[in-house]
């Protein structure tokens, strides 16, 4: 729980800082707040096993930054924060949410404007004010407003990478209690979906007062909404609600089946129990797969249970073998940085290797951006040739040390607004595969966008499109494309479609990887990594995969390194 919130505390120090122009420590701030949120393993277990000395061996954390954690860990608060915020008293989380909205522009409107928080923004928008300012417009305003009613249409939902990490340090509490003799979690959160409104136990214990006392005294709990013999319900520091439920050990199946849900899945299920003859409760069945069975079912994975299908399938005996969080043998979505500081590329690159060995891959692929895209240093053709060298020599050394790893060179290029890639096709052909996307001018129309990724796709050096629709979720919608349209020429040409498995993309969405699944279009579940410690991401791309009812045969990157790379020449 602590690694979420010291991130989000970084973050907004990064915000602030560049508010006041601070050169470095803002990106300093930002690599810390990255590296935070995507380590395992909480990081006051790793200060009081190795003190300082192991915290500063965490990616992004120096001396200073190290101390700052310390502080928080021994305070609960971070000193040079709390004097930032006085000086500047915005809101930072709420307007950095709104699309286009970055820490320049939060300096503008708070000193121009006054504005503090989102409200206020929206206020200054529809009055018109905004649209007066400096370097900003009538279409800029516009896109501010739409982007506030994005964000108020997915209000009170939770990043799925966002929480997921934090409810598993309570999970583990929970599970080491003796009064505990089994213990899962519920709701959507099981059903892994892309946001969460709330989270969900479900326990066995015949001691249930303890378990209830032991929960409405966890850390981050900030109000207790009800306790009772068999439910409790409170509400974290973090926003979220958390109910924990407590059953017979006869009653555990039938329940689980049944808290997991979704709603619309156990409506389907009941319905086709009263069929049969027989009441289906959250009583009196030990495992689900008996629950299923009951029915005439085979067992129905959690992320599958949407009715959008499932029990049609599993009647006819059609239920997909989804794909498992144990099938995939790499990732080609990693950067390195190799434009902004070769050295620390490097030893990125071989924290990367480190990892994907850790994680018993057969490949990882460095897919740094490309020219076009300035802002992330991006490479041009010398670069990424001079990158590809040094990973031959890398794999020659891994090979010398009986190391069955492989290193993959590629790149993540720029599709240009008529589609062109912003590498030459002579560069790009010597590279083991070319990733390419839309990183600019999201909001063409829906023929020219859709033509524009078209035309990427047909040339013969481009293999996969990285996040496809462009979403960012609960700050941006998806860009206009037809989505068909692409399905059929990604078919035609061979195209690989990513599975983006960053937290805030997720893209594609399930519905989509399920249409490109039966459409045959093949895909890959990539992380786009920019620190070494991203890679644990993969699971919520595994996740997506798996709602999307995708099978082995259907992700590459589940494939050996030669079939691979066979399928891509």
């Amino acid at each position: 729980m602590n690694n979420q919130e010291i991130a989000k505390i970084f973050h907004e120090i990064a915000v602030l800082l560049e508010i006041e122009d601070v050169a470095f420590k803002p990106q300093a701030y930002e690599k810390a707040a990255m590296g935070l949120e995507a380590l395992s393993e909480d990081v006051e277990k790793i200060y009081k096993r190795g003190g300082i000395k192991e915290l500063e061996e965490l990616p992004g954390v120096g001396k200073g930054i190290a101390e700052k954690i310390i502080e928080y860990l021994k305070t609960g608060k971070i000193k040079e924060y709390q004097q930032l915020k006085k000086k500047t008293p915005v809101d930072i989380e709420e307007l950095t949410a709104v699309e286009g909205i970055g820490p320049k522009t939060i300096s503008i409107l708070y000193k121009v404007l006054s504005i503090k928080n989102l409200k206020d923004l929206e206020r200054a928008a529809r009055a018109g004010k905004i649209r007066r300012l400096e370097n900003f417009g009538e279409k800029s305003e516009q896109n501010i407003l739409e982007s506030i009613e994005f964000l108020k249409r997915s209000k009170g939902r939770f990043l799925l990478g966002e929480i997921l990490p934090e409810v598993r340090e309570i999970y583990k509490k929970l599970k080491n209690l003796k009064e505990v003799k089994k213990i899962s979690l519920a709701g959507s959160l099981r059903r892994m979906k892309e946001t969460i409104g709330d989270i969900d136990f479900l326990v066995v214990s015949r001691q249930p007062e303890k378990v209830m006392n032991f929960f409405i005294s966890l850390p981050g709990v900030i109000k207790i909404w009800g306790k009772g013999a068999t439910k409790t319900s409170v509400r974290m520091r973090q926003g979220y609600d958390m109910d924990i439920r407590v059953v017979a050990g006869k009653s555990f199946g039938s329940a689980l089946q049944y808290f997991t849900g979704s709603k619309e899945h156990n409506i389907a299920t009941r319905k086709l129990a009263m069929e049969k003859g027989f009441k289906l409760n959250e009583y009196g069945i030990k495992t689900e797969e008996e629950v299923y069975k009951k029915i005439g079912l085979p067992y129905i994975e959690p992320e599958l249970r949407e009715n959008t299908g499932e029990l049609e399938a599993g009647l006819r005996g059609k239920l997909p073998k989804i794909i498992g969080y144990q099938d995939i043998c790499g990732d080609l979505h990693c950067h390195s940085h190799w434009g902004a500081d070769k050295n620390k590329a490097i030893k990125q690159i071989e924290n990367f290797v480190r990892l994907a060995r850790e994680m018993n891959y057969e490949y990882v692929g460095i897919s740094d951006h490309t020219k076009f895209l300035a802002i992330e240093h991006g490479l041009d053709e010398k670069q990424l040739l001079e990158q590809k060298k040094f990973i031959d020599k890398l794999n020659q050394k891994l090979k010398i040390e009986n190391c069955k790893l492989k290193i993959l060179c590629g790149c993540e290029a720029n599709i240009m607004a008529d589609g062109s890639i912003d590498i030459n096709d002579k560069t790009l052909a010597k590279l083991d595969y070319v990733i390419a996307g839309v990183h600019s001018q999201f909001k063409m129309n829906r023929e020219k966008m859709t033509e524009r990724i078209i035309r990427a796709m047909r040339n013969p050096n481009v293999d996969i499109i990285s996040h496809l629709t462009g979403r960012i979720i609960q700050q941006r919608d998806e860009y206009e494309i037809d989505f068909d349209k692409i399905l059929k020429a990604a078919k035609e040409t061979g195209t690989i479609l990513e599975i983006n498995a960053y937290p805030v993309r997720l893209d594609l969405k399930d519905s989509n990887i399920r249409k490109a699944k039966e459409a045959g279009v093949k895909m890959v579940i990539n992380t786009d990594s920019h620190q070494s410690e991203q890679m644990r991401f993969m699971e919520y791309g595994i996740s997506q995969a798996r709602r999307g009812w995708a099978e082995k045969k259907d992700i590459i990157n589940c494939w050996s390194a030669e079939k691979m790379l066979g399928m891509l020449k």
